[in-house]
């Protein structure tokens, strides 16, 4: 078996694929003789002739290769990729902000995806992870119960898993004794930059939804998932509006007295399918299907012109809240 310099020979046009990847973009070229030496970095030896040769059969390849004449000298350089910078920058800023990746899985990602970059361009992305200081999630297992997810659903099994809560010295404190949750798994959603799996919880027989990052030794369960008939009555796109943000409590259908300049926050909330019905030039009334939740009751507040109508039981609950924070600063 060869050895050394002569067995990298045969990885030629490969090495060549890299230095041209690596050293050069619309901005950046490269000569030839910058390619022959190095080439001989890596232990390859090269003739001009044989790199024109091979050049032209990267760019038969697919590689979006320029080469251009100068100074009596041939330059050469990838103009076009599979990744605009700009797409780049973007993908980093979506990992970048994104609260369910961990700092260290950040920078992991964020290596990976320079790696379509040319290493001038690739600075440049440096720049643009200079930004950080966002708040990032500590659970670095998420990514495992993430996959497990997906397999389950594809494959249209359960999954087993232990869920926790944070505690006050920040140590992870698995709920209920570290009992085992077994669960359906039907949909994976994004809600207020968090992941959730909304599954039939088999125990209770009802369909829930976990934070995916609280999850822990996620694993599939090799049987097929039930709640499918529950499953098929609810629609997503309904269901996570009207959790606010996947808080707990009684779904209710709420009516709302608001003054005009709030539309444009109702209907950013619900949508544009849900009727608003004037009562008077500067008010309109909007019936909402909500939880319940304190969380709900704190979005109520902190919307100018909004009072609760029906039923007597959230506002009632709305007046419990006021004077609970009254109480609390006052």
């Amino acid at each position: 078996m060869e050895k050394g310099p002569r067995s990298n020979q045969k990885l030629k046009i490969m090495y060549l694929m890299k230095i041209l990847t690596e050293q050069t973009d619309e901005a950046h070229d490269i000569t030839l003789a910058e390619i022959v030496e190095q080439l001989q970095a890596y232990g390859v030896t090269a003739e001009r002739k044989s790199l024109y040769s091979d050049i032209e059969n990267l760019r038969l390849f697919g590689m979006d290769i320029v080469g251009s004449q100068y100074d009596r000298t041939f330059h050469y350089q990838v103009v076009n990729r599979q990744f605009e910078l700009a797409e780049l920058k973007l993908l980093v800023d979506s990992v970048q902000s994104a609260k369910f990746i961990t700092e260290k899985k950040s920078r992991e990602l964020i290596k990976k995806i320079e790696g379509y970059a040319s290493k001038y361009e690739a600075e440049k992305l440096d720049r643009q992870v200079n930004v950080a200081g966002r708040v990032k999630n500590m659970n670095e297992r998420i990514y495992y119960s993430i996959d497990a997810v997906h397999e389950a659903i594809s494959g249209n099994q359960q999954i087993s898993f232990q869920y926790f809560t944070w505690t006050v010295d920040k140590k992870m404190e698995l709920k209920h004794d570290g009992a085992i949750y077994h669960v359906s798994p039907w949909a994976l959603c994004w809600d207020d930059e968090k992941y959730y799996l909304i599954g039939y919880d088999n125990d209770e027989g009802i369909i829930k939804h976990f934070r995916v990052d609280k999850m822990t030794n996620t694993n599939v369960v090799n049987e097929k998932r039930l709640g499918k008939a529950e499953f098929s009555k609810i629609k997503m796109t309904e269901y996570t509006s009207r959790l606010f943000g996947m808080f707990e409590g009684e779904t209710e259908n709420v009516r709302l007295h608001c003054e005009n300049e709030v539309a444009n926050i109702i209907i950013d909330r619900f949508g544009t399918n849900i009727p608003l019905i004037k009562v008077d030039p500067d008010h309109f009334e909007v019936v909402v299907n909500v939880s319940v939740s304190k969380l709900f009751l704190g979005w109520i507040m902190a919307l100018p012109g909004v009072k609760i109508i029906s039923p007597e039981s959230t506002v009632n609950a709305m007046k419990e809240e006021i004077t609970r924070l009254h109480d609390l600063y006052f």
